[in-house]
C-alpha cells in the first residue's frame, strides 16, 4: 500500500482511505456488521490506515460501529477522521454537545482528522457567526483533535474564501475526471497547491457512476488495460495528482475492497497516454449530456414547484452514466413528488429568463417520459 507523506503534518497516511458511509446492509437496512468488519479488516491488513466516518453516516450508526471495530487495533496504527455536522448546529453549545457525543460513540481519546462537514456559503457563515473555529482550535490545543480541516460542496469562489481564511491542516473536496469544473474542481486543486493545503478526495468515482459506464464509452479503457476495472481508472486519475494525499472510497462489498487494494497496493500514476485516454472518455461522457443546464437557477422558483435544475441534472446523469438504480433513487425517493417534471404547467416563465435559451417545457416532458420508462 502506498503511503503519501503530508510534509506539513509530518505523517504518511495510506493513499487509499476507507470511507465508512456505504457499508453493506442487512435486509432491515442496518449495517451488516459481520461483512463490514471483514472488509475493514482486509483493508487494514493490506496497509490502509485512514478510516473516514461522520456523525450522520448510516443514520448515526457508522461512528459507534467503526469505534468498536478499531478497538482491536493499536491506536497509533491508524488515522481516524470524522466530521461536525454544521447544518445541525444552531449554537456553540450544539457543537460542544455533538463533539462530546462523537467521542463517546467512537470511544477514543482523540480524533486524528476532524472536519467541518459539507461546507457551503451558508454553513460557512454559521461557522463564523457562532465562533466554531476558535472552539475547534481550543480542542486542537488540548489534544482532542490533531488536524483540523473541512469538507466542501459549493462553488469555487466560496471554496477560495474558506481556503484562504486560515492555515488549514488539510481539506476534503469532491473531485473526479468528469467534474473538473464543478464545485472546487481543477481551480480548487490548483489553489490548494498554492496554499500548501494537503487534499483528501471524496467521490473519486462519483458515487459509483464512473464504475458503471456504458460499454461504448469505456471501450478505450478495456482495450488498453483489459484486466483493469473501470473504477480503477477514476481512482488512478485523481491519485496521480501530487497534492492528493488520501483518496476515499466508500466501499460496499468485499470485491470492491479487493479491487481498490489491487489499484493502490502497487500504485502506478497515469502515463501520458493513459491521461489522454481518460480525457477522451470524459469528453465522450459529457457529449451524452441531454441539455446544457448549468444549474444557475435563474429559472427558479418555478410557480408550479418544479425543481427544474435538479430534474435536468438527474436526466443528464441518466444519459451520461446509465446508473439506473442510482437514478431511480435520486428521482423517485430523494426528489419530492411536487418538484418532479410532471408538475410543469407549461407557463413558459422559466424559458423567458434562461441564459442558455433551453427548451425547458419540452425537455421536462422528456424527463418525465424517460424516468417513467426506467
Amino acid at each position: 500500500m502506498e503511503h503519501r507523506k503530508l510534509e506539513k503534518l509530518g505523517i504518511a497516511p495510506s493513499l487509499l482511505g476507507f470511507g465508512c458511509m456505504r457499508f453493506p446492509l442487512t435486509e432491515e437496512g442496518n449495517i451488516n456488521e459481520a461483512e463490514a468488519e471483514k472488509m475493514l479488516d482486509t483493508a487494514i491488513a493490506a496497509g490502509v490506515n485512514y478510516i473516514d466516518t461522520a456523525y450522520p453516516y448510516h443514520n448515526g450508526d457508522s461512528e459507534p460501529f467503526v469505534g468498536r471495530v478499531l478497538k482491536k487495533y493499536d491506536r497509533n496504527s491508524f488515522y481516524l477522521a470524522t466530521k461536525l455536522p454544521v447544518w445541525q448546529i444552531k449554537t456553540l453549545d450544539d457543537a460542544k454537545r455533538i463533539f462530546q457525543e462523537q467521542f463517546e460513540r467512537l470511544d477514543v481519546d482523540y480524533v486524528d482528522f476532524y472536519l467541518l462537514h459539507c461546507l457551503d456559503k451558508e454553513k460557512w457563515q454559521t461557522v463564523l457567526d457562532l465562533g466554531i473555529i476558535p472552539y475547534m482550535e481550543g480542542l486542537q490545543k488540548d489534544g482532542k483533535i490533531r488536524y483540523f480541516g473541512f469538507s466542501f460542496h459549493d462553488d469555487f469562489e466560496t471554496f477560495k474564501a474558506i481556503a484562504e481564511y486560515r492555515s488549514w491542516d488539510f481539506c476534503q473536496i469532491q473531485y473526479n475526471y468528469v467534474d473538473t469544473d464543478i464545485q472546487a474542481g481543477d481551480r480548487g486543486y490548483e489553489l490548494t497547491e498554492e496554499l500548501g493545503i494537503p487534499l483528501v478526495i471524496m467521490e473519486p468515482i462519483k458515487g459509483g457512476s464512473l464504475a458503471t459506464l456504458p460499454e461504448d464509452v469505456t471501450l478505450p479503457f478495456r482495450e488498453f488495460h483489459p484486466d483493469a476495472s473501470i473504477s480503477s481508472w477514476a481512482l488512478r486519475w485523481v491519485a496521480s495528482k501530487p497534492n492528493v494525499k488520501v483518496v476515499l472510497s466508500g466501499m460496499s462489498t468485499q470485491e470492491q475492497v479487493e479491487d481498490n487494494l489491487k489499484t493502490f497496493s502497487n500504485f502506478q500514476p497515469l502515463s501520458l497516454k493513459e491521461k489522454e485516454i481518460v480525457a477522451n472518455v470524459a469528453a465522450a461522457i459529457k457529449a451524452r449530456t441531454k441539455n446544457g443546464c448549468t444549474g444557475c437557477s435563474y429559472c427558479m422558483p418555478c410557480p408550479c414547484g418544479v425543481n427544474i435544475p435538479q430534474n435536468f441534472r438527474i436526466w443528464n446523469d441518466l444519459s451520461m452514466y446509465r446508473n439506473i438504480d442510482r437514478i431511480k433513487q435520486m428521482y423517485f425517493k430523494e426528489l419530492e413528488e411536487g418538484a418532479r417534471a410532471n408538475q410543469c404547467q407549461e407557463c413558459g416563465q422559466c424559458e423567458e429568463v434562461c441564459p442558455q435559451s433551453l427548451s425547458i417545457r419540452e425537455n421536462l416532458k422528456q424527463v418525465w417520459q424517460e424516468m417513467n420508462a426506467l
